[in-house]
């Protein structure tokens, strides 16, 4: 990806779908984050970070300019995408009202 002031890159979160795995009836779906300048090169992007058995098809795109009012900023780095994916199980807690 090419850095330009006209279009700086952005973050985006990509809702990726693909075809019903064989045996199943659903698609399968994945939320994909990437960084792109438009959101024609974040839907590419998204569809090669596809996990899926089947060719993903894109669902929906954002760009995530603002969370929970903080603005989102992107700056160049030299470090490496140490992200952790925590996979704990957390069940919604449960009610009085469902008894």
């Amino acid at each position: 990806m090419s850095v330009s002031p006209v279009n700086p890159p952005e973050l985006y979160v990509v809702y990726l779908g693909g075809d019903p795995a064989p045996g199943r009836l659903s698609e399968d779906h994945e939320v994909v984050v990437v960084v792109a300048t438009g959101v024609k090169e974040a839907r590419a992007s998204a569809r090669s970070k596809w996990q899926g058995q089947s060719r993903a098809h894109v669902d929906a795109v954002r760009a995530i300019r603002v969370v929970d009012g903080f603005e989102i900023r992107l700056v160049p780095t030299e470090l490496d995408d140490e992200s952790v994916l925590d996979v704990t199980y957390e069940p919604a807690p449960s009610s009085s009202a469902d008894a």
